[in-house]
């Protein structure tokens, strides 16, 4: 009895095995075919992208400007004087990205540490110009005042020789001419000090200029520190959200970042109401992408909301970008109308319309083979090896101008016993060979 159940347990297993490898052949069967198509064909560039405004007003850290004295109808630079040292500033805090501000509102501060050291610097030079200047002044009242003394004392002996002259007409001749050479010799002597009085004025007036002028750069560099770190507190040039500024790689500025002078952005303040998905397109794909073209727009944070776009601009120049082995080329697409629910740096799928066909027969791709000749066929599910005039291809699926009906089933994978299919379309072998020697022709000019 026992080795009756077990002879019949194993039939029972080899029956269900029979059966189970029925259902799979048979479900290999049905998958191995595919059904030609017939409809609307698209050939599309698809690529990830980033939401960003079209539009937005940037959030500048303070300029160092090229000097304090402008031209008509300019307003005073933000740190003005071209004689302060240009360096870079750490952002030491700044509101959450995503904070909504209104104009006026505070953003950021920046660290005033280096600038107020050279602050405090310059006022010291400062006082020190300030003591030399009226150094200088007292020095040279004192030495104009004297040398005005010695003039006046002069001119009393110029008077006094003048005298003796007058008195002594009725002396002898040598007596006269004495009076007469004192006299010469007094005036001589005043005119002497008076131009020494005169140059002296000249070189010590000429000094004091100096000492001002010295003066007056260290009170426009005092000047131009202290407004330069008044504008170290940030604030909202409009109304906006602040979005954090990124660096080319891929970094954002943030509380501890740098900020240099020739790159003074913090922060933006995007309008919201014009958006645009930035995208790359390698250099394979970028020839067919035109100002323009459809696109078809999803975001992976809205899965629910589908949106539609056009290609604004193609870059010229291709990027090498980091994990990219080709150059990428920069796409910047226009996303239509306008939602309060996209915000800058959300994630988008982009889907480039490329070309549209209408109402055309198509297969998958996967389902063509070619021979030693080049010529492309298909296995028809009716046991025939179908010669095919292809035209354009997607990622997915191939157009046939000729040789297949819509509806037919075909192969996607070669059959067994391909040899027992009949070859049919030989007329259309003749027209594929003058489309590739076309070709050919095309490329090599």
């Amino acid at each position: 009895m026992k080795k009756f159940y077990i002879t019949l347990g194993v039939v029972a297993a080899i029956a269900a095995l029979i059966v189970f490898n029925k259902m799979t052949s048979r479900r290999g069967v049905i998958n191995s075919y595919a059904e030609v198509m017939q409809g609307n064909f698209e050939i599309s560039v698809s690529n990830s992208g980033e939401l960003i405004a079209e539009r937005s007003t940037e959030v500048k850290g303070p300029e160092i400007g090229q000097g304090r004295n402008q031209g008509p109808g300019q307003g005073r630079n933000q740190g003005g004087g071209g004689h302060m040292r240009a360096m870079d500033l750490k952002i030491q805090d700044i509101v959450p990205e995503g904070t909504t501000v209104r104009e006026g509102d505070y953003i950021a501060q920046l660290d005033r540490s280096a600038y107020e050291n050279t602050l405090k610097d310059a006022y010291e030079n400062l006082k020190t110009y300030q003591e030399n200047l009226e150094m200088k002044i007292l020095d040279t009242a004192v030495a104009l005042s004297s040398l005005r003394d010695d003039i006046k004392n002069q001119s009393f002996v110029v008077e006094e020789a003048a005298i003796t002259l007058e008195q002594s007409k009725f002396e002898p001749p040598a007596t006269i001419r004495k009076a007469e050479t004192a006299l010469d010799k007094s005036q001589r002597t005043l005119e002497q000090l008076k131009r020494s009085y005169l140059l002296t004025v000249s070189q010590t007036m000429s000094q004091i200029n100096y000492q001002k002028r010295i003066l007056s750069r260290g009170t426009s560099l005092v000047e131009d520190l202290e407004e330069f770190l008044s504008h170290f507190t940030i604030t909202a040039p409009s109304n906006g959200m602040v979005i954090y500024k990124k660096e080319r790689n891929g970094t954002k500025r943030k509380a501890g970042s740098t900020v240099n002078p020739f790159d003074r952005v913090i922060a933006t303040l995007p309008d919201l109401s014009s958006m645009i998905s930035k995208t790359y397109i390698n250099e394979i794909d970028i020839s067919k992408v035109k100002s323009g073209q459809k696109v078809y727009i999803n975001v992976d944070a809205l899965p629910q909301k589908s949106f539609t776009g056009n290609v604004l601009t193609v870059a010229n120049i291709g990027e090498q970008l980091p994990n990219s082995d080709a150059k990428m080329f920069e796409v910047m697409i226009r996303i239509d109308g306008s939602d309060p629910t996209l915000r800058p740096s959300m994630t988008t799928g982009n889907k480039i319309i490329i070309k549209t066909f209408d109402n055309v027969v198509y297969i998958p791709t996967e389902c063509v083979r070619t021979g030693p000749d080049s010529i492309p066929f298909v296995y028809g599910k009716n046991k025939k090896k179908e010669i095919v005039l292809l035209g354009e291809s997607n990622e997915k699926n191939v157009i046939v101008e000729q040789g297949l009906e819509a509806g037919a089933s075909i192969h996607i994978i070669t059959p067994e016993k391909p040899e027992e299919f009949k070859l049919a379309g030989e007329n259309l072998i003749s027209i594929i060979r003058d489309r590739n020697k076309t070709k050919i022709s095309e490329n090599s000019n």
